[in-house]
C-alpha cells in the first residue's frame, strides 16, 4: 500500500467513525491508523482530505436524515449563542461546516475581555458545566465550558463546548483556511445558514 492509499484508506475508515461515532478528527485519524494495521509512522491525510471522505459518507449513508440533524444543531448552537451574545460568540467545527450528525458535538468560541466573565455569566443562570480541554484553532489547548444541552427535535442531550479565548484572538479566528472558506461564522451567518436551510425545504416539499 502506498503513502496516498494508505491516506485514503484512513481518511475513509476515519470518516465512518466521525460520522457514526462522533469522534472528533484527530482521534479519528489515529484509530484508523490502528484497526487498519498501519505502522504509527503512517502520515495522516489532511483535514481536506478527510473532510471530503466524510462529506462523501454522509451523502452515501446518511443523505435522508443528516440535513435534518444539521438543522438541529444549529437551531441549539443559535440558542446558546443569543445567550452568550454579550462574548462575540462564533460557531465553529462540522455544525458550521455542515458535516454534523446527531452524534457531533457543538463547538461555540467565546471572545472575552475577561476569560473568567463567560463562566460567572454561566453560574449568574444556573447553567451546570465543566471546565475540560479542547483543541483551540491556534492549534493550541483552550478551556472550554462544557454543557450537556437537550436537543428536542432529536430528543438527544447534545455537548455543547463553549471555548474561551481572548478578544484580541477574534481576528485571527475570522481568517478564511486555504480554500477561501469561512472557518466560524457569527449569529448572523448562523441565522443565514437556518435560513437557507429553511427555504430548500420549503422548495423540496413543493
Amino acid at each position: 500500500m502506498t503513502i496516498s492509499s494508505a491516506s485514503q484508506e484512513i481518511a475513509h475508515t476515519a470518516a465512518r467513525m466521525v460520522v457514526e461515532e462522533g469522534l472528533e478528527w484527530g482521534p479519528a485519524k489515529r484509530r484508523a491508523v490502528k484497526q487498519l494495521g498501519l505502522s504509527a509512522r503512517t502520515p495522516l491525510p489532511d483535514n481536506d482530505v478527510l473532510e471530503a471522505a466524510v462529506r462523501e459518507y454522509i451523502e452515501l449513508f446518511c443523505a435522508d436524515t443528516q440535513p435534518q440533524e444539521l438543522q438541529a444543531l444549529r437551531e441549539l448552537a443559535l440558542v446558546w449563542m443569543e445567550r452568550m451574545q454579550a462574548f462575540r460568540p462564533h460557531l465553529s467545527g462540522a455544525v458550521w461546516r455542515g458535516t454534523a450528525t446527531r452524534m457531533s458535538d457543538i463547538y461555540i468560541g467565546l471572545f472575552c475581555d475577561d476569560s473568567k466573565s463567560a463562566e460567572i455569566a454561566l453560574i449568574n443562570h444556573n447553567v451546570k458545566y465543566d471546565v475540560t480541554a479542547v483543541s483551540g484553532f491556534q492549534g493550541d489547548t483552550v478551556d472550554a465550558l462544557s454543557i450537556s444541552s437537550l436537543c428536542k427535535p432529536l430528543g438527544e442531550t447534545v455537548g455543547v463546548h463553549l471555548m474561551v479565548y481572548d478578544y484580541d484572538d477574534l481576528r485571527g479566528a475570522l481568517k478564511a483556511d486555504a480554500q477561501g472558506r469561512s472557518q466560524r461564522g457569527d449569529i448572523n451567518a448562523v441565522k443565514a445558514l437556518l435560513d437557507v436551510a429553511q427555504v430548500s425545504g420549503a422548495s423540496s416539499d413543493d
